[in-house]
């Protein structure tokens, strides 16, 4: 609650007076006032970027992917694990997410023992079996230094892995490069930098990363996430967007997702019922993929009974 009295606080005087419609020259106007006095975390900006979309795409009476400008009605979604107990329990999971539908798993491991971390991977595919209607990925989260990133990178290459997300922490640019370079799975990465998409550019253009990674949290809302989409298109290269959690950002993140080309998968932590928070309807996903509402908005509404149970203060 700390952290969302902080950005009410700061945010609120931004905004008061300002003309929603104008998006750009708030976004803008923004990185300058939070470099000279604010410095909010990475997420503080996106949610208030998104219902500024929101408010056009109501105007419009348009669904939020539509408004953007929309390139497919739906995207194939894969689970992505929290960091599980014991090492047979990631098989259990992808093959439960296999049989509900779901076009993928992702792996989080705990990152305390690297030859735990790789029985996992092996477990999974062995489970899983050659499937090319499943894909597997790997995220270990940065805990790697670049000689173990290698040696985990083609373990993941002999098991047909899909990619290899983050191994090494997203400011390693040097080491990453090089990783990028010598494997052939490709390397995924920038989530957890601000300032996208300029804190993002070099990496696209020195091709540090084979596929980076953006989403309306953590990188400046549905504009951020935009111009990083499409920064990396301009280079050949994927845009994967990354999981919100909260299921009304979630949906968000699927509109834009729905209004790019080069984002493959839509991704949903899970157990996904574990957070079923937030919307009126369940988030519109059936055999495994992820279907655009058709509503203007969001084109589903916000539960806002379940809301208010769990509102601490009102801002």
């Amino acid at each position: 609650m700390g952290a969302a009295h902080q950005a009410a606080d700061v945010l609120r005087p931004f905004f008061m007076g300002r003309d929603p419609m104008e998006r750009e020259r708030l976004w803008h106007d923004f990185r300058v006032a939070d470099r000279w006095w604010a410095h909010q975390p990475i997420y503080a900006y996106g949610p208030f970027d998104v219902c500024l979309w929101l408010l056009g795409a109501l105007a419009a009476n348009q669904p939020l992917y539509q408004y953007l400008g929309a390139a497919r009605s739906s995207l194939p979604t894969y689970v992505s694990s929290m960091v599980l107990p014991e090492v047979q329990d990631y098989a259990l999971e992808a093959l439960a997410a296999r049989a509900a539908g779901f076009k993928g798993y992702k792996l989080h491991t705990p990152g305390k023992s690297f030859t735990q971390d790789l029985l996992a991977h092996r477990l999974v595919r062995e489970a899983i079996g050659t499937d090319p209607d499943f894909s597997l990925m790997s995220d270990p989260v940065g805990n790697f230094n670049l000689e173990q990133a290698v040696k985990f990178g083609r373990a993941l290459e002999q098991l047909d892995y899909h990619w290899l997300e983050e191994p090494l922490a997203d400011e390693h640019t040097h080491a990453l490069r090089e990783l990028s370079r010598v494997l052939d799975i490709p390397v995924v990465g920038t989530e957890v930098l601000a300032k996208h998409p300029y804190s993002v550019a070099e990496c696209v253009s020195q091709r540090v990363v084979d596929r980076v990674r953006a989403d309306v949290s953590w990188s400046g809302g549905v504009t951020g996430t935009m111009k990083t989409a499409h920064l990396a298109e301009a280079f050949g290269m994927n845009c994967e967007l990354h999981t919100t959690i909260f299921l009304p950002l979630e949906l968000a993140n699927l509109h834009v997702a729905a209004a790019v080309n080069n984002c493959e998968f839509f991704e949903m932590l899970g157990p996904t019922d574990s957070f079923n928070f937030g919307l009126a309807e369940p988030f519109p996903i059936k055999d495994g993929r992820a279907y655009l509402p058709s509503g203007p908005g969001l084109g589903i509404e916000l539960d806002w009974d379940e809301i208010e149970r769990c509102t601490l203060a009102k801002l």
